[in-house]
């Protein structure tokens, strides 16, 4: 199993393309594991000549799962949208430097960064403290940290924070995926059956509801980039759906705003999350960017 040790941590990464090739850094959303950048996706990334490097943030998926405990995440997001600064075990910045060290690691000094929801976070986070490890910047259905932008729709809250309780049994935790997806994802973009794979992929590869709550309070406690988003130089494409009610379309008009000389890409129809019938245009938005 491909993994490279951040301190205490261990981070697991999947590499496709030729080694030799520029490389694109995929990064997850909260809770969400790598396998989500579904090979296929993958496999149009590299054929725009670059090496894409796919992992699991620490919390997810078959990286290290901290395991300490986790404080009242629904209190934490009162207290955000109120402008204070909740607790965490962690923050963006952690998850920034753990990208970080999985690049030292392989001897990159340097990528293209494409991150969705969380990742859009964490993307920004390493453009802003860490600028020379950045050769282009792809923040998707993202935001800027402001709680008055990209503010969740509450039927979409409600859905995500049902899916941070911990299911029993197998079916429990797969249904809590597939409701959760019935209310963020786009309209048609997957079918039933495919919908059902992929959470059967990722509650049987990993499942763990406070791992997740964890990184929401690291996305809580890191409060707003507004300030520092504007210094950002990189090279920067994003790109947010017309549908989404988890993070909505202002976080990415902000976000776009803020950097300079930033392109935005809204696509029309898409919701929180990334279907294949998106995939060509995202694809080749990313190359246009390059």
């Amino acid at each position: 199993m491909p993994t490279t040790a951040v301190g205490e941590i261990d981070i697991y990464f999947e590499s496709f393309g030729k080694q030799t090739d520029p490389v694109l850094l995929l990064v997850c959303g909260l809770g969400a594991q790598c396998i989500g950048f579904e090979d296929d996706l993958c496999e149009r990334f590299a054929a725009l000549g670059l090496r894409v490097i796919r992992f699991d943030n620490r919390d997810a998926g078959l990286s290290t799962h901290l395991g300490t405990p986790v404080g009242d995440v629904g209190e934490a997001l009162l207290a955000a949208l109120a402008g204070e600064v909740p607790e965490a075990t962690y923050g963006l910045s952690d998850l920034a430097g753990d990208a970080i060290a999985l690049m030292d690691s392989l001897d990159v000094s340097a990528a293209h960064m494409f991150g969705t929801s969380m990742g859009g976070m964490i993307v920004q986070m390493i453009a802003i403290e860490h600028s020379s490890r950045v050769k282009s910047l792809t923040s998707v259905m993202s935001t800027t940290g402001e709680p008055e932008y990209g503010t969740p729709e509450p039927e979409c809250l409600a859905a995500l924070m049902a899916a941070m309780t911990r299911g029993v049994t197998r079916e429990e935790r797969v249904q809590s995926d597939i409701d959760l997806q019935a209310v963020i994802g786009t309209v048609g973009g997957w079918d039933s059956q495919a919908v059902r794979r992929r959470a059967e992929l990722s509650v049987d590869r990993s499942y763990d509801p406070d791992g997740t709550s964890r990184q929401a309070l690291a996305v809580l406690s890191a409060g707003s980039r507004a300030e520092t988003l504007p210094g950002v130089e990189t090279p920067t494409m994003v790109m947010h759906g017309d549908k989404d009610r988890l993070v909505t379309m202002s976080g990415g008009i902000r976000t776009a705003e803020l950097i300079p000389g930033a392109q935005l890409r809204i696509l029309e129809g898409m919701a929180h999350d990334l279907p294949p019938q998106y995939w060509d245009r995202v694809v080749g938005t990313v190359g246009d960017l390059l």
